[in-house]
């Protein structure tokens, strides 16, 4: 979510190589679909069409065969529903938060088209969940999302030492972590969710998005997943970039 949508645009062009086009609508200007090697790979979106008034920020949406059943659960369960259950181009959507704040969203509807999201550059590579109890985190998740109803040759939660792994169709799709972050300071350490994208060139990405307004919040450095670096577009917008492939 934008407030700045050509500004955003324009900024992820220069970074990650980024092209567009309308999201759901032709004629639908706020909601813009960021295409890698012609493939949807995220949405940029209007501040004002979520009706939260939200910083501008990235938002990891989970997929959903109904959003108002997702709704209950996430409240019966400790976790907050901030905007909706509302309609949204071709499907619905809400805005909620886990019980420690984490934000994130629900979709229910078809993927749009050509939605098929690899391990390329400038698309996703995973979602990473930094919270203070990883465990409980994955209760909360995994009770909301059903995961235990799930084929296990599907999806499979793997609890390693001190995080917790989840994979879908055999790709590792996200990362839950814990650790004592809740009083601190640092939002890109705060109960949050967390989106990396691929990339050739770690330290050439941060260098354009540095170049391009944005910032660098971690240089980058190798870590258990590639080398990575953690930025800020130009309005402020976390986000992660990685080498990892496959």
């Amino acid at each position: 979510m934008t407030r700045d949508l050509e500004g955003a645009q324009e900024f992820y062009a220069r970074a990650l190589g980024w092209e567009y086009r309308p999201g759901f609508r032709d004629h639908e200007k706020g909601y813009q679909l960021a295409l890698a090697d012609g493939q949807p790979v995220a949405g940029l979106g209007m501040s004002s069409q979520a009706k939260g008034g939200f910083a501008p920020s990235w938002t990891a949406f989970f997929r959903a065969e109904n959003a108002n059943v997702m709704a209950s659960r996430i409240q019966e369960r400790g976790g907050t529903v901030a905007v909706g259950p509302l309609a949204f181009g071709t499907g619905r959507v809400l805005w909620a938060a886990d019980r420690q704040d984490a934000r994130f969203g629900v979709w229910e509807g078809e993927p749009v088209r050509g939605w098929w999201v690899r391990r390329q550059p400038g698309a996703p590579a995973r979602l990473q969940l930094r919270t203070g109890d990883a465990f409980g985190a994955a209760m909360f998740y995994g009770s909301v999302f059903a995961w235990d109803t799930h084929a296990p040759d599907r999806l499979s939660v793997r609890f390693e030492a001190d995080h917790v792994v989840v994979s879908v169709d055999g790709h590792h799709v996200a990362d839950l972590w814990g650790g004592a972050v809740e009083e601190a300071p640092d939002p890109t350490i705060r109960p949050q969710w967390h989106v990396y994208f691929c990339v050739d060139d770690v330290d050439e990405v941060a260098t354009r998005a540095d170049a391009a307004g944005g910032s660098i919040v971690t240089p980058p450095a190798m870590s258990h997943f590639g080398r990575v670096a953690s930025l800020r577009d130009a309005e402020g917008a976390l986000f992660h970039v990685t080498s990892e492939h496959g």
